[in-house]
């Protein structure tokens, strides 16, 4: 029976969607359910946690408890994403992996290790200038990842930008 249950998840399609705390990676996870999940798919969502109050907190150098305290409070931020996430797969199956470091990194590094098919992100939608300044998490997987990419724009993007396509009403 181990031999077949093996064969089988060796036959299963590994689907990485990578997801953050935005409305974006949620708009990716919908779009992979709605429009590319198949039955038989594992999914591994992989969320790659950010530090912000510790990183960002001018008590960082000086006060050993403040940031113990600062530490605990987003390790149990994080556990409470992860808690969200995971119910996402209660339906399907799959695992939530948090893997800290450079999201797109660590994206790409999951992916091989996982042998994913495929990899799944939301797109926060920058501006051209920002973008280019900063960078991106999905221009970085795109042009690093060895496997398709599919990057999911949230709908309202462009509505935010201002180009004209993106109200229906607009007359061309």
């Amino acid at each position: 029976m181990a031999d077949s249950e093996t064969k089988t998840a060796e036959h299963q399609r590994q689907v990485l969607i990578a997801m953050d705390e935005s409305h974006h990676s949620d708009d990716a996870f919908d779009y992979y359910m709605k429009h590319v999940h198949r039955p038989d798919d594992h999914v591994v969502i992989l969320y790659v946690p950010e530090y912000h109050n510790v990183i960002q907190s001018p008590m960082v150098m000086t006060d050993v408890a403040v940031v113990s305290d600062m530490m605990h409070e987003e390790t149990e931020r994080i556990k409470g994403v992860v808690s969200r996430l995971s119910k996402k797969l209660k339906n399907i199956g799959g695992s939530v992996k948090s893997i800290g470091g450079n999201p797109g990194e660590v994206i790409v590094k999951t992916s091989k290790d996982i042998g994913a098919a495929v990899i799944i992100l939301g797109s926060r939608g920058m501006g051209t200038i920002r973008r280019t300044l900063l960078g991106s998490v999905s221009d970085y997987v795109m042009h690093h990842s060895h496997i398709p990419v599919l990057v999911c724009k949230h709908p309202d993007v462009h509505k935010h930008h201002g180009h004209k396509g993106s109200d229906p009403d607009h007359k061309h």
